[in-house]
């Protein structure tokens, strides 16, 4: 037995064959029912939750903080089941140092991210958002609208990942696109099966790419990687997709960009301020040239189910693991 599991905890697990996770978000209900097979479950709305800070040696968790002063908390804690890839809200630093283990869910919605950037790209590409809102005062003649098709243009990626390889093969396969890929940690095979030009530098693809969209985390490298500086280098007829994480692109340098006609438009699911509101936004929405959603790409229900499930699973066999 782990020394990280202590004679009351393992005596535990023997009478009932299951360790205890408290969920401190809500999961999707078949997930509550599948982990109740394999654990002790202690949700957010149960009386037992209550000080569940200094009981907790396993939590699951989606949209919760776990900053360096939560985990300070939980003295007992040795593993976090993590809703999702992004572990941004989770102070990792601490964790390592306690040697708390972060079990989360890479891939589980890439698809479902991937179609958000698609259907972002098509949207901005058509100006269907514009078309529509200036349907809802008047009759719009279809001679005074006007668009962009994407068959056979050119896609940049910036981080080879599983979504952006859902992108690269979408686009490929339903649009015949030219894929053009950076990331400079994976190895110079990767992608094998994909079509594709790797190049050694973001920057080198911006002047080619007819499509940009963004698959990296939100760190120290990658903030603000997309400024005005990038943006003045691509092509006027040029859409910049930002799905991954607020502040990657400069949301100023953006609108600059797109008032100033230095590209064609941008699709965004991901903002500096999530929820985004109007407050902050208002002036880049009333631009005809942008789309805005309030970080969806994940929010479909096989996509929440998958990433659900992967967080169960994959903590409950850490934990068989310890034993």
């Amino acid at each position: 037995m782990s020394p990280m599991i202590d004679d009351h905890d393992a005596g535990a697990m023997a009478r009932n064959d299951k360790p205890t996770v408290y969920v401190i978000d809500t999961f999707h209900p078949k997930a509550i029912e599948h982990a109740r097979s394999l654990f002790n479950v202690v949700l957010n709305t149960d009386k037992e939750f209550t000080g569940w800070q200094q009981k907790a040696k396993v939590i699951l968790m989606r949209s919760s903080y776990m900053r360096a002063d939560d985990i300070a908390k939980c003295p007992n804690l040795i593993a976090i089941g993590k809703h999702g890839v992004g572990i941004d809200k989770i102070d990792k630093t601490a964790c390592d140092a306690r040697g708390i283990k972060i079990l989360n869910t890479p891939g589980a919605n890439a698809q479902a991210v991937a179609e958000i950037v698609v259907a972002l790209a098509m949207a901005v590409a058509r100006n269907i958002p514009s078309i529509y809102a200036r349907q809802l005062s008047q009759p719009v003649p279809k001679e005074t609208c006007t668009g962009q098709t994407l068959f056979g243009k050119t896609v940049g990626i910036v981080g080879m990942g599983n979504i952006g390889r859902k992108v690269a093969q979408i686009m490929q396969g339903g649009f015949a696109a030219t894929i053009v890929a950076y990331d400079p940690y994976l190895p110079a095979g990767a992608w094998s099966d994909i079509p594709h030009r790797r190049v050694p530098s973001y920057r080198d693809l911006l002047a080619d790419a007819d499509v940009l969209t963004l698959h990296v985390p939100l760190t120290d490298e990658t903030r603000g990687m997309i400024s005005y500086e990038e943006l003045s280098a691509m092509k006027r007829t040029a859409i910049v997709i930002n799905a991954a994480r607020g502040g990657i692109v400069d949301e100023a340098d953006l609108q600059r960009a797109l008032e100033e006609g230095l590209i064609w438009g941008a699709g965004l699911d991901a903002h500096e301020q999530e929820p985004p509101t109007a407050e902050r936004y208002g002036a880049l929405w009333k631009l005809p040239n942008v789309v805005s959603t309030p970080h969806i790409g994940a929010a479909t229900d096989d996509a929440q189910l998958m990433s659900a499930l992967g967080a169960v699973n994959n903590t409950y066999n850490y934990l068989k693991s310890l034993e």
